[in-house]
């Protein structure tokens, strides 16, 4: 299934797309494209708001956006690494089953599946500025990007279980 379609059907079952992309086999290079695509997305999205604030404040537009390339390009991959690790340790804390692998892909997949809506945000910041506006779509990320990690870690740390599973 294409990455597009995965991404839409996360919004009706994170849980499902998960068990798929977990069936697939331990392939670090789809968990580093995964992470990389998300991260990708995520710079682009701030491309709107870093040339609003260079033109309301008069700076340049291109150191900006180096430093916005290099932390969400090179250092936020890094940093998620370290984030899923931390998650695995906390999920074998709590009874999980998984492997490092797991909780990498289901940190990974849900930056990636809730991407879109950071181009939203992106937008919003770029367009509107700050504002009530802002801090929603803000919100609305956070709480999707939370559903999404937390329901695909869930799947990720449970045992593996044959034909049944539920979403």
């Amino acid at each position: 299934m294409p990455v597009t379609q995965d991404i839409v059907a996360t919004y009706r079952g994170p849980g499902r797309v998960m068990r798929r992309l977990l069936s697939m086999g331990q392939r670090e290079d789809r968990a580093i494209a995964i992470v990389m695509a998300g991260c990708a997305v995520i710079f682009v999205a701030q491309l709107p708001r870093l040339a609003r604030e260079a033109h309301l404040t008069g700076e340049e537009l291109n150191p900006m956006l180096g430093a916005s390339l290099l932390a969400w390009v090179f250092i936020a991959p890094l940093m998620l690494y370290a984030l899923a690790a931390l998650s695995h340790l906390v999920a074998r804390l709590l009874g999980g089953r998984g492997s490092w692998f797991d909780a990498r892909l289901a940190l990974f997949w849900a930056v990636l599946a809730s991407s879109p809506l950071m181009l939203l945000n992106g937008l919003v910041a770029g367009f509107i500025g700050p504002g009530p506006a802002l801090s929603f779509v803000g919100l609305l990320w956070l709480a999707i990007f939370g559903w999404f990690w937390a329901r695909c870690l869930w799947v990720a740390e449970r045992p593996q279980t044959s034909v049944g599973a539920g979403v």
